[in-house]
């Protein structure tokens, strides 16, 4: 099983073989594709799910650094903390592969915390505006998060 993420369609298609077993819209990067530190860019080529984080968890669970704050999303609590960027429901944490290019030094996926997570529904899919994850609904992210194991191979294409 592997996963293919594609930033120019905004899409992320689960794959056994050659099958597609489904397919999600996402939201990339609003600053496009790049492997470097702090550029809020999301890194392309050969990745690895290296985390699972937050099975059972409620949908619409709150994370923050990769830990359950208690909250429950909603339009009250989005009201009291404008600025948050929402990580919801489940992380799938990515580590790069390819050293030099998504792995070690200033272009470490993994060091940089780039994520497959949820987001609040109302945010836009099928359009780059996330800080450098891959943002998904929350009922998508539950269900592939069911579906794929740490190790997965992910690949994120132009």
């Amino acid at each position: 099983m592997h996963i293919l993420i594609s930033l120019a369609r905004q899409s992320l298609e689960l794959w056994r073989g050659s099958i597609c077993l489904k397919r999600y819209s996402v939201s990339t990067a609003l600053n496009g594709p790049g492997e470097q530190k702090n550029s809020g860019c999301t890194p392309r080529g050969e990745h690895l799910i290296r985390a699972k984080i937050g099975a059972g968890k409620p949908i619409n669970s709150v994370f923050i650094g990769r830990r359950s704050t208690g909250e429950i999303y909603s339009s009250a609590l989005a009201e009291r903390y404008p600025q948050r960027d929402w990580i919801l429901s489940r992380i799938i944490w990515l580590s790069g592969c390819e050293i030099g290019r998504n792995r070690l030094s200033c272009v470490d996926t993994m060091q940089r915390y780039i994520y497959i997570h949820g987001t609040p529904d109302c945010e836009p899919m099928g359009q780059p505006l996330s800080h450098g994850c891959i943002r998904m609904r929350n009922l998508d992210i539950v269900d592939l998060f069911e579906r794929v194991n740490v190790g997965t191979r992910v690949f994120i294409e132009e």
